[in-house]
C-alpha cells in the first residue's frame, strides 16, 4: 500500500483506541478515513488519536481526536493514555506533555505500566458546559427520561471536562438503563448545543461508583475517561463521595483524583492490540 503511515490498535480498560502516527506528515486523518476505520470490525475504534509533530503547546506531540462518526473531540483521556504506552516504547521518559485542541496536557508513566494524565480543571457554569439555558446549580439541572409523573431518570448533573458531560444518579445496577435507547436522543438534545455525553452512575461507597457512558459521536463504550472525570468531580460535589475515588466502568476501573488545586488526575491501564498501517485520506489499512 502507498500513501499509508503506521498505527497501533489499542484499548484503555476497554476504551477502543487507534493511535495514528502523522509526525511525519504535514497533512491531517480526514474524517472519511476515520469512519472508515470505524468500519471494519478489526479496527473499530471509539476514539481516533492522530499524533502529529508538536505544535507551539506540549513539547512531545500536538494530538487530533476523532470520535468514531468522524466527529471531533476535544479530550479523551484514556487515548491518551494509550499515546503515551505507545510513545514511551520509543522513547526513554517518564513524563509528556501534548497539545490537545489548543490546550496542553500532561501525562506520566508509572512504575507499575499504568498511565495517569492530568485531566485539566472541571468546569461548572452552564455555559461553559455548554447547555442552551441559564441553570443557577449544574450539581441537578431539570431533565428527565420517561414520563412526567413517574421519570426514569432525572436531575442529572453536567460537567465540561473539555467535553460536555451529563449524568443520571442511580441506586440500582446501571446495567438495569436501557442506555442504548435514551443516550443518543438525550446526545442530541436541544438542551446541549454541543452534544453531550449521557451516562447513569451510582454510588458504591464514599470511595467507590460504577457507571456506564454513551458517548458523543461513538454510541455505548466500555470506557470512558473524561466521563469518569466528570461523574467523580460531580460525585464530590454533590457530598456522595470523597475526592479521591474508585470509576468502575465496563471494561475496567479508573483511579480519580480531584486535587485540591482544581486538576483531575486519571490513573488506569492500556492493552496493545495489534499493528497495521493506513491511508490517512480513505481509511484503506492492513495489519503488519
Amino acid at each position: 500500500m502507498e500513501n499509508t503511515v503506521p498505527f497501533v490498535k489499542m484499548n484503555g480498560i476497554g476504551n477502543k483506541i487507534i493511535v495514528a502516527d502523522m509526525r511525519a506528515r504535514a497533512d491531517s486523518v480526514t474524517s472519511e478515513a476515520a469512519i472508515a476505520l470505524a468500519g471494519h470490525e478489526d479496527t473499530h475504534f471509539d476514539q481516533l488519536m492522530a499524533v502529529h509533530k508538536p505544535g507551539p503547546v506540549g513539547k512531545n506531540a500536538r494530538i487530533e481526536i476523532f470520535n468514531s462518526d468522524g466527529s471531533r473531540a476535544e479530550a479523551c483521556g484514556n487515548g491518551t493514555r494509550c499515546v503515551v504506552d505507545w510513545l514511551s516504547r520509543q522513547v526513554e521518559q517518564e513524563v509528556f506533555s501534548f497539545e490537545v485542541d489548543g490546550n496542553k496536557l500532561e501525562a506520566k508513566l508509572l512504575d507499575d505500566g499504568r498511565v495517569s494524565v492530568n485531566m485539566g480543571v472541571p468546569r461548572f457554569e452552564w455555559d461553559q458546559i455548554p447547555l442552551s439555558e441559564e441553570f443557577a446549580d449544574t450539581r441537578g439541572i431539570e431533565l428527565q427520561v420517561g414520563p412526567i409523573d413517574d421519570p426514569i431518570l432525572h436531575t442529572p448533573s453536567v460537567v465540561n471536562m473539555g467535553n460536555p458531560h451529563v449524568i443520571f444518579w442511580v441506586d440500582n445496577d446501571v446495567n438495569s438503563y436501557a442506555l442504548d435507547k435514551f443516550g443518543p436522543m438525550l446526545e442530541y438534545h436541544m438542551l446541549f448545543p454541543e452534544r453531550a455525553n449521557i451516562s447513569v452512575a451510582q454510588i458504591i461507597s464514599p470511595t467507590e461508583l460504577t457507571m456506564r457512558t454513551w458517548e458523543r459521536g461513538a454510541g455505548l463504550t466500555l470506557a470512558c475517561g473524561s466521563a469518569g472525570c466528570a461523574a467523580a468531580v460531580a460525585a464530590a460535589r454533590l457530598e456522595k463521595t470523597g475526592r479521591q475515588v474508585k470509576v468502575n466502568q465496563p471494561g475496567g476501573s479508573l483511579e480519580l483524583e480531584w486535587r485540591n488545586d482544581n486538576f483531575i488526575i486519571m490513573t488506569g491501564a492500556t492493552e496493545h492490540e495489534f499493528d497495521g498501517v493506513f491511508d490517512p485520506a480513505t481509511g484503506a489499512w492492513e495489519r503488519i
